[in-house]
């Protein structure tokens, strides 16, 4: 059995600030790095999205040029115009 330790926002900012500066540091690398870590999933999905839409629209995606694309998107984004 695994025991949950629930605590607020400002208990966690608390004890932050508790900890030695080379600590914190520590902290906010690895919050980062998650951080970053989950961009690049939501922009990987965000890019397979777009990619299936334009193949609906007989479109290849990864032959668009940045223009191409960025037409493309406002495109479908405005289609209710």
């Amino acid at each position: 059995m695994t025991a949950t330790l629930e605590l607020t926002n400002e208990q966690i900012v608390s004890l932050y600030a508790q900890l030695e500066p080379q600590v914190q540091r520590r902290v906010l690398y690895t919050l980062a790095q998650a951080g970053k870590a989950k961009r690049q999933e939501r922009v990987n999905l965000g890019e397979t999205a777009w990619r299936r839409r334009a193949v609906e629209r007989g479109l290849n995606w990864d032959a668009m040029d940045e223009d191409e694309r960025l037409f493309f998107v406002d495109d479908l984004v405005h289609e209710d115009r």
